[in-house]
Parts: C-alpha cells; structure tokens; sequence
C-alpha cells in the first residue's frame, strides 16, 4: 500500500521533515508517534517493485481521454506506465521516496531506449537475468538525470550496486518482496509450498487449494500473535494509522481481515487473467510472458506506450505541493493511490484544497483506502468537498473488480 508520504534516507532534511508531517505524527512522548518514526525509517527505500492497485480498474474509472492532464503519486512507476496506454496528453508523477522516483524513471528510460519489446520485457517481466545490467550500461544508464543514475549505480549495505537487482529478481526485492518472501517461510515452516498454488487450473480448484492449505495458516498462534503487531505489517507499506483502519473493516482481528483479503485474491479471479496472485505466490511474474501482465508489459500495447513516454514528469514531491503549483482547472485526473489513509484532517484539508483548485471541467480523482467506506465525509470541510461527487455504485463495482484485492474500498469522486 503506497503512501505520497516516502522518502530516502539519503533525501535532504526538508525532505525527511515532509514524510515526518505526512506520517501525521501523534507527538514526540505518544507510542504511536514512536511507531510512526519507525516506519518512516522502514520506509525509506524500495518498497513496492510492483505496486498493487490495478490499472485496469483505474482505467475503467478515469476515463482517460486523448490530451488529458493525468497527476498521479508513482509508487513503482507500473500504473504510471500503464495509464499510457488511454493516450493523456501529459502525465505528472509525483512521490516523496527516492526510490520509487528513481525506478519510475528508469522504466520510462528503458521502454525509450531498449530495442526491443523483449528487451524491455527481460528487463522488467523477467528482471532476473545477469545480461540486464549490461544492458542497463549500453542502453539506459547514460539518458538518465543524475539523480537516478545515481541511486541506480549506488551500494546497498552488502555492497552490490542496485542495478543488479535487475540480474537477481528484483520482485523479491524491497519491503514488500521480503515481506511476501517472509509469508513463504512460515508457509514451508508448516510443511506448505505456496508455489503449488500457480498448479491450479480452474477457480474451483483455486478455492481448494485456499482452503485446504491457506486458510489453516491464519489459525497458527504464531500467525495470529505476529499480525496483531503493527510492527509487523510495515512490509505490507501498512502504517499505524492505517493498521487500525484495516483492522477496522472486520471483526478487529488482523488475522481475519488479511485471511479475508488473501481469499479475495487466491479465489476471486483465475489465474490466468490475476498477475497480482503470480507475485503473491512465487514473487514473479508467469515465465517468458506465458501468464498475465500488467498492460504496460504486453507486448500489444509496447507500441502505443513507448511514445507516449514522453509525456511523463516524475517529481520529488508531494501531491499537494504539485498541485499548488499547477495552473488552475489545468488538472483532469488524480489518482491518490491508498495516500489519505495516512493523513490527518489538515493533511486531507489541504490536499483536496489544491485538488479542486487545479480541477479542470470534469475532472475526476480516484483512490484507495483499507476500510471499506470512503474516509472524506466528516474529515474534508464540505465548502470543498460539497464542489465533488461521490460515485457510489459504480465505487463498489470496481471495488469487486479489483483483482490485487487488499483494499476494502476503491472510491470515485467527480467534479460537479
């Protein structure tokens, strides 16, 4: 779940006191401001290889049209990608984590400079062979600013550059590689390969495999004691906030809610068409493409986005300090991932503040939150909010066509 609130441990002390703000700190002496200093120090590096909100259901519910001003955070960059394929007149990415920056412009480097929609594919489908980072050197590494190549050709504390994690498979990498990768350990400790689950064949024996391996896990005292601790879900981009809120959309056991979610994903879509149940359970995608893709990596729309890229900004930013800085009515389309979860009042004040000033006609925002409802009403000031127009209905249908499925609601807002 990625926050517009993430920053480097290498990033300028202005920009650790903005992830500290947008962490929406409960004070220095409080157990939660404590946790929410923790995060933000887990939080400083690769989090999200692939993120996982999914760009079809997005797509569906912006309606992009040619020409279109799109503002979105990038997380990962894989829905800024994929966002090229409705053809926006101009794409501004914003996020406040270095990493994330880097790897969004890295992509958009190498879908302009590689060769070849394979080449472009091996780098980031397979993103596990030992020619990529010679491939990243001949092709790439010399079209990027200095920023990024900088945090590309940079140490990790073992010592290998980052680019190598394209040699290595970088989907198990990151907080969120690591915590899947982690879920796999307990798994195996129970005598289960979750691998065994891509074997399915039919939505039928996808539940039974659920069923039968995967819902007993949530049972395990180790299982229930681990989830109960917000510490332990930092690898899931979950903050103290938004743990509660998460907790909140079931009974308040967070064993139950994350059994809940798994199911949606493991049961509620076949495998064939969900690449998010391919990362959950072997931190990859099907191999040589033979499975489901994110659109920016299918080869059918490679043509289409690869001169669309050039109509990406990506900034080191927040969302709201971007859109202040925007003409007014010069925005069409927000998108704020799962961002508000973190906020304080203020926090979400000031933001849709700049969000309806920088609104065009017709402009529509979308986004995520780990609850089911929508969290404006009672929070934003209704002299704003009153300006939008909550999509009810059609929010709960592409809540259930969600196929990453860890959300409890994803929410549509229009311009009225």
């Amino acid at each position: 779940m990625q926050p517009d609130a993430a920053v480097s441990s290498e990033a300028t002390p202005v920009k650790r006191q903005l992830i500290h703000e947008a962490l929406a700190p409960k004070g220095p002496a409080s157990f939660t401001g404590i946790l929410d200093r923790l995060f933000s120090l887990v939080f400083s590096g690769l989090v999200y290889p692939q993120i996982w909100e999914d760009p079809v259901v997005d797509l569906e519910a912006m309606k992009i049209e040619p020409g279109h001003h799109v503002v979105t955070i990038a997380s990962g960059g894989c829905n800024v990608m994929s966002y090229l394929t409705a053809k926006p007149g101009r794409v501004t990415a914003v996020d406040l984590n270095r990493a994330h920056v880097a790897l969004t412009r890295l992509k958009l480097a190498a879908i302009s400079r590689l060769p070849s929609w394979e080449a472009f594919y091996t780098f980031f489908g397979e993103a596990d062979e030992r020619s990529n980072e010679l491939v990243y050197r001949h092709y790439i590494e010399r079209h990027l600013d200095a920023s990024t190549r900088d945090y590309w050709n940079g140490r990790t504390l073992s010592g290998r550059r980052r680019i190598s994690f394209f040699g290595n498979n970088l989907y198990e990498r990151g907080l969120l590689g690591r915590f899947i990768g982690a879920g796999h350990c307990i798994a195996r400790f129970y005598g289960i390969d979750l691998s065994e689950f891509l074997n399915a064949k039919s939505l039928e024996e996808q539940r039974q495999y659920f069923e039968r391996e995967i819902a007993p896990l949530f049972s395990k005292q180790i299982v229930r004691w681990a989830t109960a601790r917000r510490v332990s879900l930092y690898g899931l981009g979950i903050p103290p906030a938004q743990y509660e809120a998460l907790a909140a959309s079931g009974n308040g056991t967070m064993a139950d809610v994350l059994c809940e979610r798994l199911e949606r994903l493991a049961c509620g879509f076949p495998l064939a068409d969900n690449y998010f149940a391919w990362q959950a359970f072997s931190r990859a995608y099907a191999p040589g493409a033979s499975g489901p893709l994110p659109p920016y990596l299918q080869y059918k729309n490679y043509p289409v986005i690869r001169p669309a890229a050039k109509s990406v900004e990506v900034r080191q930013v927040s969302v709201t300090a971007a859109l202040g800085e925007m003409e007014p009515g010069s925005v069409d389309r927000v998108v704020l991932l799962d961002a508000q979860d973190w906020m304080n009042d203020q926090q979400l004040n000031d933001l849709w503040r700049a969000i309806t000033r920088a609104a065009a006609p017709g402009a529509r925002v979308i986004f995520r939150t780990a609850g089911v409802e929508t969290i404006l009403p009672g929070r934003v000031d209704e002299t704003v909010l009153g300006n939008w127009t909550y999509a009810r209905d059609p929010s709960k249908r592409l809540t259930a066509r969600d196929r990453s499925a860890i959300y409890g609601g994803f929410h549509l807002y229009t311009l009225n």
